[in-house]
């Protein structure tokens, strides 16, 4: 039996790497004790969010590219990308996370601070992989501590913020408020860029940046109409200046709406899903023809899981091909129908917090538990 395990991220507890890595152990245990041989292989798998650059680099073989840049909140990170020279297409591939730069993880909750939080670094990635010779890049913007709309990127990558009286605009969305003018400096050299997105929101609304992302990103309630009206501004002057209309584009509201900065300083910038880019690049759909059953995962699989993200994605592409999906979750919520059979890991509170801090166990034994009951079907 051909098995491909292709999980995502078990958020804040396994990568996507030793999620598939911990599946396919409870898999090798499993189909040994029945005596049924089996040949696996491991596609770790993402939909833009952190962890993108990792997954994309691990199928393709990439190299890690360090850059120093400017973190959120103007301190300096040393953020990574995967650069790849060996991509099918013409020059290096770059893939970069957003969060690498201006992720949550890179703030303290208590230092969290929405009003001042700049996505400029970022930009620094795209230039540094520009200068490696990249002129493709695809970037996740999942994960990010911003609500700028990709201002921060904007003036990085040269697009000039004026207020009325003519002076630059510092970073941090609540400055966009003041927002005059934009003009374009230097061209940067033709890339494409795609900006793989997890989720389909707009810009602004009551489906938007702010009112859906905002408080994980630490909005307070009586900061968020600031927030919401210099996004606002924003929007309205790429229209008037630009000519660029990002109000209620679909993905523009996803990283605090980062789509929006790169759409107006990378000319045929364009938002795509982000499973459905990942899964392309890395060469998905064969995989699974390749296989004669699909294991996917997730940290908690529920009604969210159906909307797009990467689960959903590799469960349908499985069911394109004939092939039957089953999946390994930390807790299980709600079980799409396009997965055949599902296993928690950890199904109620004590066995979350026993195993809170190595969960690998409790997952190798899920798979293997899974994959019994499906032999014995």
């Amino acid at each position: 039996m051909r098995i491909l395990v292709a999980p995502q991220e078990f958020k804040g507890s396994l990568t996507a790497a030793e999620a598939a890595a911990a599946i396919a152990r409870g898999l090798a245990r499993a189909a040994a004790e029945a005596g049924t041989a089996v040949e696996v292989d491991l596609l770790p798998f993402a939909d833009g969010g952190p962890g993108t650059a990792s997954v994309v680099s691990n199928a393709l073989g990439g190299r890690t590219v360090s850059v120093r840049a400017t973190g959120p909140l103007g301190a300096s990170v040393d953020a990574e990308y995967a650069l790849i020279e060996g991509a099918p297409g013409e020059g290096p591939l770059a893939v970069i996370d957003s969060a690498a730069a201006c992720g949550l993880v890179l703030i303290p909750g208590a230092q969290r601070d929405p009003l001042a939080a700049s996505s400029a670094g970022v930009g620094t990635l795209i230039l540094d992989a520009i200068a490696r010779g990249a002129r493709r890049i695809v970037l996740g913007v999942g994960g990010t501590a911003t609500n700028d709309g990709g201002a921060g990127i904007a003036q990085t990558l040269g697009l000039r913020l004026f207020d009325a009286a003519g002076d630059v605009l510092p970073g941090g969305p609540i400055h966009l408020v003041r927002l005059s003018r934009i003009e374009r400096g230097d061209a940067l050299p033709a890339i494409e860029l795609r900006i793989a997105v997890d989720v389909r929101n707009a810009l602004l609304g009551p489906e938007g940046a702010v009112a859906i992302y905002g408080a994980q990103k630490g909005v307070r309630d009586w900061q968020a109409p600031a927030i919401e009206a210099a996004l606002a501004r924003w929007a309205e002057r790429l229209h008037a200046d630009l000519g660029l209309d990002v109000a209620s584009m679909p993905g523009a509201g996803a990283g605090g709406g980062l789509a929006c900065g790169l759409i107006a300083a990378v000319p045929g910038a364009r938002i795509e899903p982000g499973a459905a880019l990942v899964g392309g690049v890395v060469g998905l759909r064969a995989r699974i023809e390749a296989a004669d059953l699909v294991i996917t995962g997730e940290g908690t699989l529920d009604a969210q899981t159906a909307y797009g993200k990467a689960v959903a994605h590799v469960a349908a592409t499985a069911a394109e091909a004939g092939r039957p999906c089953l999946a390994v979750a930390g807790q299980i919520e709600a079980r799409p129908p396009s997965i055949a059979d599902a296993e928690a890991a950890t199904p109620d509170r004590a066995s979350r917090e026993a195993t809170r801090h190595d969960p690998t166990p409790t997952v190798e034994a899920a798979a293997g538990r899974l994959l019994r009951r499906w032999l014995a079907r």
